[in-house]
């Protein structure tokens, strides 16, 4: 039930490192917390900080309204191939396509790509005899028999989840039902998804890819949640528990624990959703919102307001971006995301030399266990933060003064691992690990911008994350970007961001043929059809009627592609506008558009349900606070050309006004660097914009 009772919400985002919370109440009041994060439970760091915040506001477990949560489980799964042993159930003669995928590979030249394994292995994916045409008509009736074998064999291969995708089942789920329906029946131990409850639209490969990674997730992610649930019950919290999708929306975990393949990247585009309100606030449109935390670092564009979104990604190691052009680099899911690149550098990402002898950071992360080598709990390789302590662009504690750092062992294991083999010093390789990761980074934003066609000059770049405000005016230099905007929170901006998000759900129904001759009576009938499902599982969730937003969109290609685009269908009233909106679309992406046959696709609706008293990103600072002289300062190391530089060190909280570079402001939750050559200035709502000096883009 959404906002069910009082106005008491708490935001939870799980890192590699450390897991952030906020918590908002009715007078407004904001509470933030950081905790290191439990990878082999996360639950527990989750119930830790829940319980600390709680302390610290000084409410009651039960004042708690609801619990909006990131989690990284999915797509740890995935990275970490994880999940529950998986089968796969397909029509005769289509056993191989997840091997086959799109025949592409997503570099021309790249001759030491390796293609990503399949999550089900060749031998669990069975088999049956059944056919569906593509206009949806029964060629060949379904083998109820060797369904019930296929699961048994599976069943006895020690499978615990099963997707079952029949050619053409978009046009008629009958088949894939009453699949569903034998192996509840007879093979009862195993888990089910149907490609028709996730994705019934075409494209055998996507839908087939998509299906699997649902199981294959799915029960990793009801465990866990169920634990979390248990757990949050067990304080006293009877909150309903709402997970962040991978559109930036939220969600009840009942939907997340049935469709987790819509959860894979929760969290980090909440990230993006909480860049967009805080833009709205300040009226800045153009923004390149970039987050790095303790494993990843990851960038997204928004243009004239608009958060960019795809209908589609891939999930993979290395850089993994949501690109219209480079495909079959990992496993694919045809789902809604934020448009969001990301990199395998964070904070806690490790420095080493390669075998061709060059630096290398990342992808490898030293995470919360065993950590940076400076915390002191087992890590023993240099990592970024070992670095940045090292020069002194980090306090000697963390996370509000919950973990200590120590100088001493990072200087140790950049001297062993990095200084020693190249012949540097240790402030000269400290350094090389700050600029090695910048670089990497500032691929993630070009994938974003460049990539699309987007001049970043021409936009803010958002640094958030505990170590975006320590990087974001370095990269933001090489990228000719000549403004930093670092909000009031940056550390803990992700989890402020879920608490600004909307309840959202998105359905589909094919609609093949051609643009000329659609039948709009037929297609709206069939919009009015999403949209009373929509409607009553929102408010089936608790969200009041009014509140209730819902926008159809159909999706068109030319004759002949395989991709399509959505556009708007909420008012058309004929075929010569539907082509006008999609030629525009189609334009502003690829900066031509023909005027062959156009088809469609399929119809989409997004129920949305707005929820009441959202984070604002309105609230303004008491600006009689005096500002507060430099506390210390320290030695900080601005590179070979400057060296060691006595730079002062000032409370965040307390800034006013301007200050000129260098600085370092401290936080509970971040450290911000404003290095030489550049300036800051704080606005009434506690937001700093760095600007650079003309002279150092």
């Amino acid at each position: 039930m959404v906002g069910a009772r009082g106005a008491v919400r708490i935001g939870v985002d799980i890192g590699g490192t450390f897991t952030d919370l906020v918590l908002t109440d009715a007078a407004a009041r904001t509470f933030q917390r950081k905790v290191s994060s439990t990878p082999a439970a996360p639950e527990e760091a989750v119930l830790t900080g829940v319980r600390e915040i709680l302390a610290e506001a000084g409410i009651a477990a039960r004042e708690v309204a609801e619990v909006v949560h990131g989690t990284t489980v999915g797509s740890n799964t995935l990275l970490q191939k994880v999940g529950a042993p998986t089968g796969l159930i397909t029509t005769r003669g289509f056993r191989d396509v997840l091997e086959i995928g799109r025949l592409r590979t997503p570099g021309m030249f790249d001759l030491q790509w390796e293609k990503p394994l399949p999550l089900v292995p060749r031998r669990h994916r069975l088999e049956v005899t059944e056919r569906v045409t593509a206009a949806g008509d029964i060629h060949a009736p379904l083998d109820e028999a060797e369904v019930v074998e296929a699961g048994r064999t599976l069943s006895a291969a020690g499978i615990r989840s099963v997707a079952i995708c029949f050619l053409n089942s978009y046009r008629n789920p009958v088949h894939e039902l009453r699949a569903e329906e034998l192996l509840a029946r007879h093979v009862p131990e195993l888990q089910v998804t149907t490609s028709v409850s996730v994705l019934p639209e075409a494209k055998e490969y996507e839908r087939s890819s998509t299906t699997v990674v649902n199981a294959y997730v799915r029960p990793v992610l009801e465990a866990y949640l169920t634990r979390l649930e248990e757990g949050l019950a067990s304080i006293g919290i009877s909150a309903p528990l709402l997970v962040c999708n991978s559109n930036g929306a939220l969600a009840s975990s009942e939907t997340a624990r049935a469709k987790p393949v819509f959860f894979i990247s929760s969290g980090r585009a909440a990230g993006v959703v909480g860049g967009g309100r805080l833009g709205e606030a300040l009226g800045e449109g153009d923004l390149v919102v970039f987050d790095m935390g303790g494993t990843t670092a990851s960038a997204s564009l928004i243009q004239g307001g608009n958060l960019m979104r795809v209908s589609e990604y891939e999930f993979r190691a290395g850089i993994s971006t949501p690109s219209r052009f480079i495909k079959a680099g990992g496993y694919m899911m045809s789902v809604p995301t934020v448009d969001v690149a990301e990199v395998g550098s964070g904070a806690g990402s490790i420095a080493h030399v390669d075998e061709g002898g060059l630096m290398k950071v990342g992808p490898v992360s030293a995470g919360a266990d065993p950590g940076p080598a400076c915390y002191g709990i087992g890590g023993d390789r240099p990592t970024v933060t070992d670095a940045n302590l090292f020069l002194g662009y980090l306090p000697d504690t963390l996370a509000g003064g919950s973990r200590t750092l120590s100088r001493e062992k990072a200087e140790a294991v950049i001297a062993r691992d990095l200084a020693e083999p190249f012949g540097l010093d240790v402030a000269t390789a400290a350094y090389g690990v700050r600029e090695v990761v910048n670089s990497n980074m500032a691929r993630a934003i070009r994938a974003v911008t460049v990539e699309r066609g987007v001049d970043p000059r021409d936009f803010t770049l958002v640094a958030i994350g505990g170590s975006g405000p320590v990087h974001a005016v370095d990269i933001a230099r090489l990228l000719s970007m000549p403004r930093v905007l670092v909000p009031a929170s940056p550390g803990v901006f992700t989890a402020m961001g879920m608490l600004a998000g909307d309840v959202e759900h998105y359905l589909i129904r094919p609609l093949a043929g051609r643009l000329d001759g659609i039948d709009l009576a037929a297609a709206k009938a069939i919009v009015a059809e999403l949209a009373a499902e929509a409607r009553e599982r929102l408010l089936g969730e608790g969200v009041a009627p009014e509140a209730i937003s819902l926008q159809p969109e159909l999706d068109m290609r030319f004759r002949g592609q395989e991709m399509s685009l959505a556009v708007p269908f909420g008012d058309a009233d004929d075929a010569a506008s539907l082509r006008a909106a999609f030629l525009a679309a189609y334009g502003a992406i690829y900066s031509y558009a023909s005027d062959d046959v156009i088809e469609t696709v399929s119809l989409r609706l997004v129920g949305r349900g707005l929820r009441p008293g959202k984070l604002d990103f309105r609230h303004e600072q008491d600006e009689t606070a005096p500002t507060a002289a430099a506390a210390e300062r320290r030695a900080v190391y601005f590179g070979t050309e400057r060296g060691w530089i006595e730079t002062p060190i000032l409370d965040r909280a307390s800034v006013r006004g301007r200050i000129e570079g260098p600085a370092i402001l401290q936080g509970a939750d971040s450290t911000v660097l404003v290095p030489p050559d550049a300036a800051a200035t704080t606005d009434p709502r506690g937001n700093l914009l760095i600007t650079l000096a003309e002279g150092s883009l």
